[in-house]
């Protein structure tokens, strides 16, 4: 881990915190939330002593990168104006892209916005779904998961931050990464983000107390409004995307998912990926991959088996 290098680059008017190791091909790399660079730690490791310079950013509103303060500066488009200049600023006209979550998320609008900049796309737990021009994604969500659902509760300025800042930010870390209930996430303000805090939490052999406290300290001094954010854009996101209803992804693909994922168990999520629809929207996906037994945080519970997945894909090209 020593050996992983740190700096600060500027881009789209902000500074970017940026994690990198190795020479050669470069892939780059998404997290999610609650996560940061270092979610990609043992991919990094692994793919840059196979011969590949890993890149890992803290995206912005995350850890030592810069966090605009309003939920409008958190659309697509100023992610992925980010990461383009993060490219230019490294001098790197294309690279192999690795998303999870919202770094999924993301992959897909890169993908959408600027093929040219990439070579193979491998993504992680969040499928790519075609813009709905008749409703919002929030409006969507509650219609068919209810109020208590997570994003939905997560929409309100300050809500979710008052709830999270009643609990440890190492217990609430353990919370969500740990999780292995598939069923969508739904949180009665009556019990709020932080739920039960009497019962001891154990970590899983994948998980370790110091993986943990580096994830609190960085959040404890950055806070979640940021990574919130994302959620409180979906809906502008999807008021500026309105030009690209109905484009498809045109790069070449592998997707993973556990089945043990939230995302994966959403309703209507499996029949969208087993009878055609993902295919459709995504032409040139090479490796669909299930994953039995893997809940949402995948690069981190099976490190060995996805950066071995990675690497299977990207050498091809």
């Amino acid at each position: 881990m020593e050996r992983i290098q740190h700096r600060h680059i500027q881009t789209n008017g902000i500074n970017i915190h940026v994690a990198e190791i190795g020479e050669g091909p470069a892939i780059l790399f998404l997290h999610g939330f609650p996560e940061l660079w270092y979610t990609w730690r043992h991919q990094m490791l692994s793919l840059s002593s196979r011969g590949y310079r890993a890149i890992a950013p803290d995206l912005r509103g995350y850890g030592d990168s810069d966090a605009p303060p309003s939920a409008s500066s958190y659309t697509a488009f100023h992610i992925i104006g980010d990461l383009v200049g993060l490219l230019d600023a490294l001098g790197l006209d294309q690279v192999f892209l690795v998303g999870h979550d919202w770094g999924a998320v993301m992959a897909w609008y890169f993908c959408l916005f600027r093929p040219d900049r990439i070579k193979a796309l491998v993504n992680m737990s969040v499928v790519f779904q075609p813009r709905n021009p008749r409703r919002k994604p929030v409006e969507s969500m509650r219609a068919i998961l209810g109020d208590d659902y997570y994003i939905c509760r997560f929409q309100k300025p300050g809500e979710a931050e008052e709830e999270f800042a009643r609990v440890d930010t190492a217990q609430l870390i353990k919370k969500f990464l740990i999780s292995r209930n598939p069923t969508p996430l739904r949180v009665p303000k009556e019990v709020g983000f932080g739920g039960r805090t009497d019962k001891p939490i154990i970590l899983p052999s994948w998980l370790s107390e110091d993986d943990v406290q580096y994830y609190a300290t960085k959040f404890n001094k950055k806070g979640f409004t940021g990574g919130l954010n994302y959620y409180r854009a979906m809906d502008l996101t999807w008021e500026l995307t309105a030009a690209w209803t109905g484009v498809q992804i045109k790069v070449p693909v592998k997707f993973i998912v556990g089945d043990l994922d939230l995302t994966y168990n959403t309703p209507g999520v499996k029949e969208y990926i087993h009878n055609g629809g993902f295919r459709k929207q995504v032409p040139f996906l090479q490796e669909l991959v299930i994953m039995e037994g893997v809940a949402h945080f995948l690069n981190q519970e099976k490190p060995e088996e996805i950066s071995q997945h990675i690497y299977d894909f990207v050498q091809r090209f």
